[in-house]
């Protein structure tokens, strides 16, 4: 069983190890001063202006296919349930200062679901990878819009800034709602296949960017360890325990574990994957507390070197 667990969690590792070193490289660029702010400041905007939205529209109206997956409404549902319900299980972790702290309920309870993600299930599941994409998009489609709806206003939102109908509203999510509604009219396979191309090209660099701003602003960011410690081990608290272990529960209740595996591991990967790369986007695209966003994000980084592989790894023994 140690043999076992061993193996998994070193492949596991290996895939997160390569994002780290994507992350590493950019924060140490920041630390020499050759990506400066205003550099951070322009790659964040295009990124969440231009190339999420080309990402998120490419990739749901190629692998949308409503005729052929009928059941495909299920894992949108699931994406909706699993940011909620980590919103939930964090606003319980912060229930004395949800006030103050709402901000880091997205980095408690929502996941970097498809950046973190797909690189790990690339490693894992190499012969598989084309079904487990298509599972994650699927996935993407409920999570994205609660991610930059919900997640932004938490994210964002203070006393001297108010909410606003108008937060709402961001380019990822007009994105994917367009997508969705192109896809279930039948319209995707009326898009001119150069428009379709174009808009491909331009939404495969937003990965590595947004990773290269992750590693940028984490590089930037100036913080006391000491005075993050306690919100980090609450975030952490239900970002590696509650949520994944909720999550592995329910899944255990049900039969996919044994009609689809790969299906049910994908949905223990999300649950136990890092913060989501968008909450450092907002916060520096629309305001928030970058520094303290960052620190967390940092400190959880870090911990989901382990953590994740070993979700894993557990897992798999438990399933299997």
């Amino acid at each position: 069983m140690s043999a076992a667990f061993g193996a998994v969690f070193a492949a596991a590792a290996a895939a997160i190890a390569a994002i780290f070193a994507v992350v590493i490289g950019a924060g140490l660029l920041v630390r020499r001063g050759v990506i400066t702010q205003p550099h951070i400041d322009a790659l964040s905007s295009v990124t969440v202006t231009v190339l999420l939205p080309c990402l998120i529209f490419a990739k749901i109206t190629e692998t949308l296919e409503p005729s052929s997956q009928p059941g495909w409404w299920a894992l949108p549902l699931a994406g909706i349930a699993m940011a909620l319900v980590g919103t939930a299980l964090g606003a319980l972790a912060f229930a004395g200062t949800l006030r103050e702290k709402r901000n880091l309920l997205p980095v408690a309870g929502m996941q970097n679901a498809g950046y973190l993600v797909l690189p790990v299930g690339l490693a894992l599941y190499p012969e598989r990878f084309d079904a487990f994409a298509l599972y994650v998009f699927l996935f993407i489609l409920g999570y994205n819009p609660v991610l930059w709806s919900l997640g932004k206003v938490l994210v964002t939102g203070s006393k001297e800034r108010p909410f606003e109908w108008r937060d709402l509203v961001t380019a990822p999510l007009c994105a994917s709602l367009l997508a969705i509604a192109v896809s279930l009219s039948g319209g995707a396979a009326l898009l001119p296949r150069p428009l379709v191309v174009a808009i491909d090209l331009v939404g495969t660099a937003a990965v590595p960017m947004a990773t290269l701003v992750l590693g940028a602003v984490l590089g930037s960011v100036a913080f006391s360890l000491r005075s993050h410690v306690a919100d980090a081990l609450r975030t952490m608290s239900v970002k590696y325990v509650l949520l994944p272990a909720l999550t592995a529960g329910v899944l255990l209740l049900t039969e996919l574990p044994r009609a689809n595996p790969l299906l049910a591991e994908l949905l223990v990967i999300e649950a136990a994957s890092a913060p989501p790369v968008a909450v450092i986007l907002q916060a520096r695209t629309w305001g928030g507390d970058e520094q303290t966003i960052g620190g967390i994000m940092l400190l959880s980084y870090a911990a989901c070197a382990v953590t994740l592989p070993a979700w894993i790894a557990a897992w798999r023994l438990i399933a299997g």
